[in-house]
C-alpha cells in the first residue's frame, strides 16, 4: 500500500515565489505509486482554504505501480493580490494527503516584477580574461563560503539560483572528438561518472549551495553541462541524460532542487544549418522525457541569445513544446540590421505564448572593459533594462558572483565595484521607486 509523504509527492509552482497578477501561475503536482498496484488518483487545487469555494480545478487520473502521475492547473492571477497559499489535496488509492506553497501575488499592470529575481553563479568562470577581477579569488572559496554566497543573494531577494555548469569542458559542437577520444571534462562535484576534479578550495560548492538554499527558501537549477558550447548531438544528449540522473541521485532529496538548467546555450537562430535546427528540436524531447520519469513537473530552462530568431523560426514552435522556461538574453545589444531588442522580445513572447512556455529574462549585469574583463554596470543601466522590458515573468541575471556582492562578505569578489553594484541595487528594491 502506498503512503503519500514529501518523497512521492511534489508541488512545483512557476514561477515560483512572486508573481505580477497578469500571468497564469503554473502549478503542478506530481504523485507516485510507489504500490505494487495501478491506483486512481484525485487532485483537488484549492486557494488558501480547502472548501468548495476555494477550489480551483479538480484533476483526475490513474497511474501504473512505480510510475509516475502529473497534475497541472493553470491559474490566472489578475485580481488577487497578496500572499496565497496553493492547496493540493491528493487521494490515491486508499490512501489521502494535502501538500502547499505559498505564492505572493504583486498587483502590476505588467507581466514583469522590475526587480532581478535570481541569478547565475557560476563556481569559476570558463574565461580567465572576462573574470580577471574574480577568478583567482573565486577558486579560493571553501564551502563555507559559497553558502555566504547564496546569503548574499537572498539579501537582495534573489532567490532563484542558476548553476552556470557542474562540469567545465571548453570544447564547441562541430570542432571536438569526444566521441572518440573520450569527455575529458572537469566535475565541480565529486561525480562518479567522471572523476576528474576542477582545481579549487571547495570540496562541494554544488552541496553547499543546495544546503543554503534550503536554509533562505531559494531555488535551484543545476547547469547540466558542460560538454560542449552549442552541441545538441545524440552524443550529448547520452551525456546529459547520464549526468542529469547523477544530479538527481545525489542533490535530488534537497527542497531547493527545483529545476534542470541545459548550460551549454545556442544562438537565436537555433544553429548553424536545418540539421543542427533539428538536433537541439530533438535533444529537449528527448532530454525532458527523460528526467520526467524521475522528476516529473521540474521545469527544463535554456537561455539562448535573442539574435536573428527568424533565421530558425518554423524551429521554435518545436522546440517550445518541450522548454518550460525560455530565458534569452543580449536584447540590449541587438546586431546591426536585426530587430529592435524589444520586438525580439515580443516575438518571443508571442511564440512562448502559442506553446505554453515561460519566458523569464537572463539580464546582463556586466560591461566589458577594454573588450575583454567583465566588471558591473551602473545601476541606472540595470533599472533601464528591468523598465524597459515588462512582460517577462520573471529577471534573473548574469551574474551574481564577481559583479555583486555585499560589503560584509568575507571575500569581496569583483572588488568594490561590484559591493557598489550590490548596495545600489538594494538601495533600488527597497525604494519607492521600485513600487512605482
Amino acid at each position: 500500500m502506498t503512503t503519500l509523504n514529501d518523497n512521492n509527492l511534489r508541488m512545483t509552482l512557476v514561477p515560483p515565489g512572486q508573481c505580477s497578477e497578469q500571468i497564469k501561475l503554473d502549478i503542478r503536482v506530481a504523485i507516485l505509486n510507489d504500490s505494487d498496484s495501478e491506483n486512481a488518483i484525485n487532485v483537488k487545487f484549492y486557494l488558501d482554504k480547502q472548501s468548495s469555494e476555494f477550489l480551483l480545478c479538480e484533476k483526475n487520473g490513474s497511474t501504473k505501480p512505480g510510475e509516475w502521475y502529473l497534475a497541472q492547473h493553470y491559474w490566472p492571477a489578475l485580481g488577487y493580490a497578496g500572499k496565497h497559499n496553493i492547496i493540493a489535496d491528493v487521494k490515491m488509492g486508499l490512501q489521502s494527503f494535502t501538500t502547499k506553497t505559498e505564492v505572493e501575488v504583486i498587483a502590476s499592470q505588467t507581466r514583469s516584477l522590475r526587480q532581478i529575481s535570481g541569478a547565475w553563479m557560476g563556481i569559476t568562470h570558463w574565461c580567465d580574461k572576462e573574470a580577471k577581477y574574480w577568478q583567482e579569488d573565486i577558486k579560493r572559496l571553501n564551502d563555507k563560503q559559497w553558502r555566504e554566497v547564496v546569503r548574499g543573494m537572498n539579501e537582495i531577494e534573489m532567490k532563484i539560483i542558476v548553476i552556470q555548469e557542474v562540469f567545465r569542458h571548453q570544447e564547441y559542437v562541430g570542432k571536438h572528438n569526444i566521441e572518440k577520444n573520450g569527455y575529458n571534462g572537469k566535475a565541480f562535484y565529486p561525480s562518479k561518472l567522471y572523476p576528474a576534479r576542477m582545481e579549487m578550495a571547495a570540496d562541494d560548492p554544488i552541496e553547499a549551495i543546495f544546503a543554503e538554499a534550503d536554509v533562505t527558501g531559494s531555488c535551484v537549477f543545476p547547469g547540466v553541462g558542460m560538454y560542449a558550447w552549442f552541441d545538441f548531438t545524440a552524443a550529448s544528449l547520452e551525456w546529459h541524460k547520464n549526468i542529469a540522473k547523477e544530479l538527481w541521485e545525489t542533490y535530488g532529496h534537497h527542497k531547493s532542487f527545483y529545476g534542470w538548467y541545459v548550460s551549454e546555450e545556442i544562438h537565436g537562430n537555433l544553429g548553424t544549418d536545418d540539421n543542427r535546427r533539428q538536433e537541439i528540436v530533438d535533444f529537449f524531447s528527448e532530454f525532458k522525457k527523460y528526467v520526467s520519469q524521475f522528476a516529473p513537473g521540474k521545469p527544463v530552462m535554456l537561455a539562448p541569445n535573442c539574435h536573428d530568431i527568424l533565421g530558425g523560426y518554423k524551429y521554435w514552435p518545436k522546440l517550445l513544446r518541450n522548454i518550460d522556461i525560455l530565458c534569452p538574453f543580449a536584447f540590449h545589444r541587438m546586431p546591426t540590421g536585426d530587430m529592435t531588442g524589444q520586438e525580439a522580445a515580443n516575438l518571443m513572447q508571442k511564440l512562448c505564448d502559442e506553446t505554453g512556455s515561460h519566458l523569464w529574462l537572463d539580464m546582463e549585469v556586466f560591461l566589458f572593459e577594454n573588450g575583454a574583463s567583465l566588471y558591473p554596470r551602473p545601476i541606472n543601466q540595470v533599472i533601464s533594462d528591468m523598465t524597459k522590458f515588462t512582460n517577462f515573468e520573471k529577471i534573473l541575471c548574469y551574474q551574481y558572483p564577481g559583479l555583486m556582492n555585499p560589503p560584509w562578505a568575507q571575500v569581496k569578489l569583483g572588488g568594490q565595484r561590484a559591493v557598489n553594484l550590490f548596495n545600489d541595487y538594494k538601495k533600488f528594491i527597497e525604494s519607492d521607486l521600485l513600487k512605482a
